[in-house]
């Protein structure tokens, strides 16, 4: 992961968790120990993803989350 990712990993974090009304860590635990898709979706995806809006990314990533997590979100 160089610098320019892992700055859009926390950007994502961070606006999903606002989104959500949870806390960066709680949802940096949903996307790294419960579902992995940040190292699955985000990174692997980066060049696509960090071309689109805000809102796009916050509701394409709590989509994933919400297929790929067996904690209800």
């Amino acid at each position: 992961m160089n610098n320019e990712q892992l700055d859009f990993a926390i950007f994502c974090i961070e606006c999903v968790a606002e989104e959500l009304e949870l806390k960066g860590s709680e949802v940096y635990k949903l996307m790294v120990d419960d579902t992995d898709i940040l190292d699955t979706y985000i990174i692997p995806y980066y060049d696509a993803l960090h071309t689109q809006g805000r809102e796009y990314i916050v509701r394409e990533l709590i989509e994933v989350l919400r297929q790929e997590s067996k904690v209800a979100i």
